[in-house]
């Protein structure tokens, strides 16, 4: 089952990004807890990381959090080797869009192939400017 992260005005939806699977979302979310926490998941990114990805959503008020969380994650990120991809299709992706990821960053982007942090950034300035939730689905 894929995680779609989107954000609707009403019936209309304005933006989405489709991550992958629940699991690639948690690989995501447990490197960051390895990488970047010290294990303790949620002590320094707790906006991304303690919340449930069941169906629910960020708040336009939480998007400026995770905004922020996401910066930081992203310079971290580019300081780090890359690890293995998590899924199958992330390896079909990479090879239909030739990436080779340098950094750690490079190593998440969505099913288009396209930045993964950069686009849920885009997401979040989004939602707080039209004060709108970031949806999961």
């Amino acid at each position: 089952m894929g995680l779609y992260l989107t954000i609707f005005d009403g019936d209309v939806e304005i933006d989405g990004v489709e991550v992958g699977s629940y699991s690639d979302f948690n690989y995501l979310r447990d490197i960051i807890v390895n990488k970047l926490e010290s294990g303790l998941a949620g002590s320094r990114f707790p906006t991304l990381n303690l919340h449930s990805d069941c169906d629910g959503e960020w708040s336009s008020e939480d998007a400026l959090t995770l905004e922020m969380e996401l910066k930081k994650i992203t310079q971290e990120f580019e300081k780090l080797p890359p690890v293995p991809y998590n899924s199958e299709w992330q390896n079909e992706v990479a090879k239909t869009f030739g990436i080779k990821p340098k950094s750690l960053l490079e190593c998440f982007f969505d099913v288009d192939g396209e930045p993964l942090l950069e686009r849920i950034l885009g997401l979040t300035k989004l939602s707080q400017e039209l004060k709108l939730p970031i949806l999961f689905q």
